[in-house]
């Protein structure tokens, strides 16, 4: 009796197994019918086998998680604390041949926007979403435990890196990563706001706003590791594009069907601007002229360049930033040396970006890359005050340097022996042709920033200008768009909010496409504004080099500008 049970239940096992298995067109039809919109993707259900000889079995297909057919590398390229009148592309004084390079080949955006501040804009960009939103209302150094500023990246929002990553894509980071709470920057972590706890497979550079360039605080993942800092050749610009040209190598090498996500975000040009002597030297004589005399060279080319419209007028300069032609000749000497090395950094940092640029032609991945190089993070820096920095941390201790302090240490300017930072007449000069810098987001000048982008498999237009409204966070959806990846509604359980970026690939085929932003706010240490279909709304809370604000913040005035019509109207709260 006992027998005839067991065979009557295993023969009523194997036949429900048989009526229960999914067929095997149902198994391909769910792994072709995947739904993006939830991450980590589902697998199908598990095939029921009933073969017990193996000769006769047929193993079904490995499951596995790829990227949509033909979705493009993806390349983001973020200099940092360099303004829109810089670039040599954006008709400013500093050779960065690449950077035009990579124009000639795409498109050049004039009116793409930042937060005006380090770790907003980074938290923006590398998740589509404002920065309050992703609670870093300044930077991380600064975090409350009050909402919009905690530093602490809400489960509801999940980055760029974790989407690709969960749709099939090899993603890295490399260089500055200033998004990780200073007080979890530790051995301790806990490491999930650290760029591998955020999506990325790999990551290589430093946990915080600024480092020594040679002598960088470096980590490969969540390991501190210490680089040959005794080459004389040595500097972390170098190093980070060596890390990252053999990290896409391995990984196309290994897998050359499998799209990569890179994130290259330079120290440079944050001070301190640590540049190798030769590049420096390339500029010697070439900013004689000043800074006032300088805008007014930008602000022609950048008109000659269509990256300003004709007719385009200089915005007037802070009050506190002094007239050239009232300089005294060591006032002079010493403004000019601060700004030669200035620009020996920044081109030798768009060298660098022109090795991973060659890299990728070698391997023949530069088409079909969707690479977004962002000429800034924010406006060029007014932190250097008004006679500049040989150490800048005497900027955050509140230690005022001299003239004769900095004199005597000219020859040693962008050396390991100086921690050095420009007189903010540069930072102006550098923002044309805009008044203000980097931390007041209510004005262009701290968060207008210039952008090129490129994908010559599908972006046709070559050379073109776009100027429709945009703003970092609009970088992740069309990422997304580009990828053929929808925004995940879920992930890890958690139901995702609203992407507050829009997408920007409505721009690539027509220059005259109505923009698709239309409203987008600024705030940063009070400096306020808001754009809506053409009109800009600002007040100046606080100057980058003023101890405390102006007025209180229900009494600031404010200023309406129409910016597409020039038109400028008053008026106070």
């Amino acid at each position: 009796m006992k027998k005839i049970t067991l065979a009557l239940l295993v023969l009523f096992s194997i036949q429900s197994c048989k009526e229960t298995a999914n067929p095997k067109e149902k198994i391909q039809a769910q792994t072709a019918e995947i739904d993006r919109t939830v991450l980590p993707i589902l697998e199908p259900t598990e095939q029921v086998f009933t073969e017990l000889d193996a000769r006769n079995a047929k193993a079904p297909k490995r499951f596995e998680v790829k990227a949509p057919e033909k979705a493009p590398n993806v390349v983001v390229v973020l200099i940092d604390d360099i303004g829109f009148g810089h670039s040599s592309a954006f008709g400013g004084p500093i050779q960065m041949p690449n950077l035009e390079r990579l124009a000639s080949n795409g498109l050049k955006y004039n009116r793409f926007h930042t937060t005006s501040l380090c770790s907003p804009t980074r938290m923006a960009l590398l998740s589509g979403y404002n920065h309050h939103s992703n609670n870093a209302g300044a930077i991380m150094e600064v975090a409350t435990a009050f909402p919009g500023n905690s530093a602490i990246r809400p489960q509801n929002i999940s980055t760029i890196a974790q989407v690709l990553k969960l749709n099939g894509y090899s993603t890295a980071a490399f260089g500055k990563y200033h998004e990780t709470p200073p007080w979890e920057g530790s051995v301790s972590g806990p490491f999930d706001r650290w760029p591998t706890g955020s999506g990325f497979d790999k990551f290589y550079g430093f946990i915080g706003g600024e480092t020594n360039q040679w002598h960088p605080m470096v980590y490969d993942g969540t390991t501190r590791v210490y680089p040959n800092v005794e080459d004389p050749n040595y500097h972390f610009t170098n190093d980070m594009t060596n890390q990252a040209l053999a990290w896409m190598n391995t990984q196309q090498s290994l897998t050359p069907d499998k799209p990569f996500y890179m994130y290259f975000a330079t120290g440079a040009t944050h001070a301190p601007h640590h540049a190798p002597k030769a590049y420096s030297d390339k500029y010697k004589g070439k900013f004689s002229q000043g800074w006032d005399k300088l805008r007014e060279q930008t602000l022609a080319r950048q008109i000659e360049l269509g990256v300003v419209p004709k007719g385009t007028k200089l915005a007037p300069k802070p009050e506190a930033i002094k007239d050239w032609d009232k300089l005294s000749a060591d006032e002079k000497r010493l403004f000019e040396r601060q700004m030669e090395i200035f620009a020996g950094f920044a081109e030798h940092t768009d060298a660098e970006v022109g090795r991973l640029m060659d890299a990728l032609e070698e391997r023949g991945e530069l088409e079909n890359t969707l690479f977004y190089y962002i000429v800034g993070d924010n406006g060029s820096s007014a932190e250097g005050g008004m006679i500049g920095m040989f150490n800048e941390n005497t900027y955050f201790n509140g230690v005022q340097e001299t003239l004769d302090m900095q004199l005597s240490k000219l020859d040693k300017l962008g050396t390991e022996a100086t921690y050095n930072h420009f007189a903010a007449g540069w930072a102006v000069a550098g923002n044309t042709p805009f008044t203000w810098t980097k931390q007041v987001a209510s004005n262009f000048g701290g968060t207008r920033n210039g952008m090129v982008m490129s994908w010559p498999a599908r972006i046709k237009s070559k050379g073109e200008v776009r100027s429709q409204f945009h703003h970092v966070i609009d970088v992740a959806p069309t990422i997304y768009e580009a990828a053929g990846i929808p925004i995940p509604k879920m992930v890890y359980g958690i139901q995702q909010r609203p992407m507050e970026g829009v997408s920007m690939v409505y721009s690539f085929d027509k220059a005259t496409a109505p923009e698709a932003r239309k409203t987008q706010y600024f705030e940063m240490i009070g400096n306020r504004g808001i754009y809506h279909e053409g009109w800009f709304a600002g007040t100046i809370h606080k100057a980058p080099w003023e101890a405390k604000p102006r007025k209180p913040l229900t009494e600031d005035v404010w200023e309406l500008y129409n910016v597409n019509q020039n038109i400028l109207k008053n008026w106070k709260n």
